[in-house]
């Protein structure tokens, strides 16, 4: 590694995925946005959306379906989605960061050709527009963040070839992290509604402060985690494995507080 590569490895930069209730509760997201315009240094937000979507899918007659936390996308579902991921809630979003003075440009993954994606290819499930994420421009990220310009990317991202492919916003926040890994010191904050992984869901207090590998496999086998929590903490595994530096999960008051009650994912 090169000198200058080396003093780019010592710059930190935080990538934040938000989601959950959070989106869809005017106050929390602008706490949260306040919260996020105060992190010091390089940073990156990612936001999901999935609730509003579904919303907006159903009062026009669509009934949208999930398999194992993942949604299933038909041509009309990838219409929605890129009208409320990439348009109402990412210019929602880099407005009102704007009016904190954080100076926020929206991606999707097609602009720049940031975040490249394949159509999901499952061996018994047809997912649709779904992508999974094969390249991301490094370079440019790299240059954008340096030059003070903080990326929000939506849950859209192609395919190279003209199609847009909806696709899940943990696994973008994932691969951005290992992505940057090789250039920042990445740290990887899942904020949501709730404080943590939670042992019983029903309960807010029985945050599990740390997991690593051997506890997910048992939870899994339990179902203690089941749906959407399982690809988050499969991407959270994947990018610790990959040179990201730490990963959390919990409520979005983590990022004032340090020592605010969260999941911390070790391998």
């Amino acid at each position: 590694m090169n000198s200058e590569a080396k003093s780019q490895k010592l710059q930190a930069i935080s990538i934040i995925k938000i989601g959950g209730n959070i989106i869809d509760n005017p106050a929390e997201l602008k706490q949260f946005l306040s919260d996020f315009s105060q992190i010091e240094g390089h940073k990156i937000l990612v936001h999901g959306g999935g609730k509003s979507a579904t919303k907006m899918a159903q009062s026009i007659g669509l009934t949208p379906q999930m398999i194992d936390g993942r949604r299933i996308t038909d041509a009309a579902m990838l219409d929605v989605a890129v009208m409320i991921y990439a348009g109402q809630i990412n210019k929602n979003i880099v407005a009102q960061l704007q009016a904190q003075d954080t100076n926020a440009m929206g991606f999707s993954g097609a602009d720049g050709n940031l975040i490249q994606s394949v159509k999901r290819n499952h061996p018994s499930i047809d997912y649709g527009f779904v992508g999974d994420v094969k390249k991301i421009n490094t370079s440019l990220l790299k240059t954008l963040v340096s030059n003070g310009i903080v990326p929000v990317f939506c849950a859209i991202t192609h395919d190279k070839q003209g199609q847009l492919l909806n696709t899940n916003a943990d696994t973008i926040a994932s691969e951005l992290a290992i992505a940057l890994s090789t250039v920042f010191e990445v740290t990887l904050n899942y904020c949501f509604e709730k404080p943590g992984v939670l042992f019983d869901s029903e309960d807010d207090s029985s945050v599990i402060a740390t997991i690593d590998t051997v506890l997910y496999s048992k939870l899994k086998a339990e179902k203690a985690i089941h749906s959407g929590m399982i690809p988050k903490l499969d991407n959270c595994f994947n990018s610790l494995s990959q040179g990201v530096q730490k990963i959390r999960i919990g409520h979005h008051r983590m990022l004032e507080n340090p020592n605010s009650v969260c999941t911390t994912i070790q391998l």
